[in-house]
């Protein structure tokens, strides 16, 4: 299916979400409805995984009975059900039961039957705690299926689900559904929801142009800037959705990260990120999201002091909130991530955030990290931590991109492009691709001519006029290191020079021409017996 036809899914989707949800709250409804979009996707997955496995095997339901082959293959052959799960486990790393899967729970809403509730609730359960050989607990844990948005008593929430679930079911059916394309829906459905949640977006979503220029920044080598293959693991530790995460991976194909580590404060949004990464079909053993707050750093893989022992990444990026206000306790002062450049100030943990991806960044790796402007020329802490990385040699590359790429906020943010691989030449690229997009409705975009040049112009560290410059490290120490990029790259239009004896033969012409047709002129007021014009 190709991305047309997925995003005229998507849009199909949305309209039912968008028609479905009545008073619901946007950011409640799309937990629904993303969670039965993934929970059809394990399902189908799993239904086709199956069939394949059991080959001739594979039983055909009689016409007018409405249950999955699943089931009917399940009830002739009780002895060999748990010989089979073990099977289905190490080929695909999870289990459905029948009665849990969504072609049964879609045929329970079709027939409006009081059963679906129950039944749903049950599968939810069946798929956190006992689907999977990893723990996938809390899945679900803010589906709320009881919840008096979706009505005021049993009956009527059972009603409502019917509703939607029917819905969703005869929006699939217009489409020839794949995996990828299931992919590329919810990715859809996450950016429309984004965009009707303004400044609660930020949490969760990074626009996919946004991501793509990381994304790319990040898979080229540390050294001569040209294309990986190959990443052995990559890190976004405020990871939202997972969008970004699967923006690397999709440069690099299927198989170009041995592992994805990602961190997630909001456990609604953690969850997000769990079914994004399997609906995109990245196996359970092939990334870790973990729920926790990475300005405290409570994940234990991160908490390895020892430098032979603690884990690195050949990439980090990151989208964390924007001056974001937070409380730093003393001991944080001698914490293994600050201790060399100090705490972040309590109205803005830009640079904290900064400073803990930076430290878990690989000799070889890159990090890229969206901040607001503000980073780069406030005074203060922010002044010595910034100063501190840039005589370590460590800020590569200044992005200064376009205001209102965002839902959550309309101001102009950059991209920090930081490495530990230090030269002996300091010095560092500034881009101002600030003016360089494309306008929408709602929000500016960067078109892919506008990617392309950002990219070109970091990998062969081009200098243009009004767009991109190379400064030394001295002329930055001048200037108090300071990087505000407009006091290294001019935007302002030089005026041409006017030739000032062209302009006078000019006026000489135009002023004869005049004389000549208020010449003319006069002669036909004479004529007429009228005065004369001076």
């Amino acid at each position: 299916m190709t991305k047309i036809e997925a995003d005229q899914l998507g849009k199909v989707l949305w309209d039912i979400a968008d028609s479905l949800r009545g008073a619901m709250n946007a950011d409640d409804f799309r937990d629904y409805m993303l969670s039965f979009l993934f929970f059809r996707y394990l399902s189908e997955n799993y239904e086709e995984a199956v069939a394949k496995e059991l080959g001739r095997d594979y039983p055909i339901v009689p016409e007018g009975e409405n249950r999955s082959p699943l089931a009917l293959w399940y009830e002739q052959n009780p002895s060999e059900t748990e010989a089979f799960e073990k099977q289905m486990r190490r080929k695909v790393h999870y289990v459905i039961l029948p009665q849990y899967l969504w072609s049964n729970i879609a045929e329970l809403a079709r027939t409006q039957s009081s059963d679906l509730l129950e039944t749903l609730g049950n599968s939810f359960k069946y798929i956190e705690n006992e689907s999977f050989e990893s723990t996938f607990q809390g899945l679900f844990s803010e589906i709320n299926l009881n919840s008096e948005k979706l009505g005021k008593d049993y009956l009527k929430r059972n009603e409502t689900l019917c509703k939607v679930i029917s819905k969703i079911e005869k929006g699939f059916k217009e489409f020839r559904t794949d995996a990828d394309m299931l992919g590329d829906a919810y990715e859809y459905l996450l950016s429309q929801f984004a965009a009707g949640s303004g400044k609660k977006a930020g949490e969760f979503y990074t626009p996919q142009q946004i991501s793509t220029v990381l994304s790319r920044i990040v898979t080229l080598d540390v050294q001569n800037r040209t294309p990986k293959e190959h990443l052995n693991n990559v890190l976004d530790f405020a990871c939202g959705s997972g969008s970004l995460l699967l923006n690397i991976r999709k440069q690099l194909g299927k198989f170009g990260i041995g592992k994805i580590y990602g961190q997630e404060k909001n456990i609604t949004t953690y969850n997000l990120a769990r079914m994004n990464m399997l609906l995109h079909k990245v196996k359970d053993t092939e990334f870790q999201i973990f729920h926790g707050d990475s300005l405290t750093n409570d994940w234990p893989l991160l908490q390895e002091m020892n430098p032979a022992k603690k884990i690195t990444f050949d990439a980090v990026v990151a989208n964390p909130p924007f001056s974001y206000r937070w409380e730093p306790t003393d001991a944080l002062s001698e914490d293994f991530r600050f201790k060399q450049y100090g705490i972040a100030p309590k109205s803005a943990a830009d640079f904290a955030f900064l400073l803990h991806g930076f430290h878990f960044l690989n000799e070889q790796g890159t990090m890229a990290i969206i901040l607001p402007h503000g980073v780069l020329f406030r005074g203060g802490a922010e002044e010595r931590i910034r100063t501190k990385l840039l005589k370590d040699g460590n800020i590569d590359t200044i992005i200064g991109l376009p205001a209102n790429l965002f839902y959550s906020t309309g101001i102009p943010v950059c991209i920090i492009v930081l490495k530990k691989c230090v030269t002996d030449k300091k010095e560092i690229l500034f881009i101002n691709a600030s003016e360089h997009f494309e306008k929408d409705k709602r929000q500016n975009k960067l078109r892919e001519q506008d990617i392309d040049k950002i990219i070109e112009t970091y990998q062969q560290r081009k200098e243009e006029a009004r767009y991109s410059r190379i400064v030394s490290l001295k002329e930055i120490e001048s200037n108090g290191y300071n990087l505000n990029i407009s006091r290294y790259i001019s935007t302002v239009e030089e005026e041409p020079l006017i030739d000032l004896k062209a302009v006078t033969q000019q006026l000489k012409a135009i002023d004869s021409r005049i004389k000549e047709a208020t010449e003319k002129h006069n002669q036909f007021l004479i004529e007429l017996g009228l005065e004369p014009l001076p």
